[in-house]
């Protein structure tokens, strides 16, 4: 029961109060202290610390730098690189190219505290460093077939009516079976794994046509070695797909928003990245295969060109048939897909039913993507299928010729 105090008592007297939490004053000095430490190690570290680059990554190559010219080059493997000193980051230092090895590259390495400009010179390869980039003769690439355009060389037609489709095509060799039911498989995606494309190249015969992706690494020498081995090569075109561009095939993709020059000459860029090939193919491309005002000019360059157009039969609303019909451009669909579902057991299932559809109309295409299962099966496939009558051809022998002009 309250008392009358407590009733009178004015409102908070009397009460207990909260104890407040007293920091102790050296307890800010000390975090004041660590903080200025930190700051003044900063500081020390930025001035004394020699690092231009600002803690930024770098790497660290090895490298015989000499001074250029023709005496302090002597006895330096052409391969080394080798450095050459300019004035400052204004200076007008001509470079002497006299002294720089044919073929070499300039690299200007930059310091960053200084601003003193130092130019690496990179020549060619010393003998014996390894195999040189094949060239338009060493890959073995009809000169008259070459066109030189701002992106680099791709096919024409040669003055006298050659075309690539015909002096590319790898023919049969002599006595080999040539009557009976005839089938052409096609290996798409080669190029851009090394591991991938050398186990197709190991394993697959070679009426087998492979076609190799834009987009690979040291393109023009896995394509020379393919052909040196006796099989066709188709080029991969990668084109706008319906999902695109959350689903993106890559740079320089031929799109339906794009005018049609100017997808030419994104085909031109890709016609570039390497030579030797009869043919193009589509990659991906639903949506561009069909749409008329898309590949019709695609299908036509590709007729201008003397190459064939290949449809890897992905998508069924593709116009290619019609319009290499109206361009006058030799044309071949893939019939099965080999490794829509890729076991071991449906590919083997697909080319039971492509050899029937052989049987049953005289030719047909497969086609199948470089996966090591569809590769391992296609090989053994291969193997016996002459047994059974099968003659594996490539992709020329089967597919529409151009009428003659």
């Amino acid at each position: 029961m309250a008392t009358d105090d407590d009733l009178t008592a004015p409102l908070g007297q009397g009460q207990p109060k909260n104890p407040r939490l007293v920091i102790p004053p050296l307890v800010p000095r000390a975090i004041a202290a660590a903080l200025g430490l930190c700051l003044a190690i900063f500081v020390l570290w930025v001035v004394f610390g020699n690092d231009p680059l600002g803690g930024e990554p770098s790497a660290v190559v090895s490298a015989h730098v000499e001074p250029v010219g023709p005496k302090a080059n002597a006895g330096v493997p052409a391969s080394s690189p080798q450095i050459k000193s300019v004035p400052d980051a204004h200076g007008t230092a001509a470079h002497d190219d006299a002294e720089k090895p044919p073929g070499s590259k300039t690299v200007t390495i930059i310091d960053g505290m200084s601003g003193k400009r130092q130019e690496v010179v990179i020549g060619q390869p010393a003998p014996g460093a390894g195999p040189a980039p094949p060239t338009a003769e060493t890959s073995g690439l009809d000169q008259r077939l070459i066109e030189t355009t701002r992106h680099g060389p791709i096919p024409k037609i040669a003055s006298d009516g050659a075309r690539a489709a015909d002096v590319y095509a790898r023919h049969a060799a002599p006595g080999g079976k040539t009557d009976g039911p005839r089938i052409a498989i096609v290996v798409s995606g080669l190029g851009v794994g090394a591991s991938g494309t050398s186990e197709a190249l190991a394993k697959l015969p070679g009426p087998v046509t492979l076609g190799f992706a834009p987009y690979g690494i040291d393109l023009e020498r896995w394509v020379a070695r393919a052909r040196g081995e006796g099989h066709e090569v188709l080029l991969q075109v990668p084109m706008e797909p319906f999902e695109y561009p959350d689903n993106d095939p890559g740079p320089q993709t031929l799109l339906t928003a794009l005018r049609p020059e100017q997808n030419v000459d994104r085909l031109h860029w890709f016609m570039s990245r390497f030579g030797g090939y009869v043919g193009i193919t589509n990659f991906m491309g639903a949506r561009f295969t069909a749409i008329d005002q898309a590949l019709a000019p695609v299908v036509r360059e590709a007729a201008r060109r003397g190459l064939i157009y290949f449809d890897d039969g992905s998508s069924p609303r593709s116009l290619a048939s019609q319009l290499a019909s109206t361009s006058n451009a030799a044309y071949a669909k893939a019939d099965i897909p080999l490794d829509a579902v890729p076991t071991p057991a449906e590919i083997d299932a697909a080319l039971s039913r492509l050899e029937a559809l052989a049987h049953e109309r005289g030719v047909a295409i497969g086609v199948a993507t470089s996966l090591p299962v569809s590769i391992d099966r296609i090989s053994q496939w291969s193997r016996a299928s002459e047994a059974r009558g099968i003659v594996l051809v490539p992709l020329s022998a089967v597919a529409s010729k151009p009428k003659s002009s």
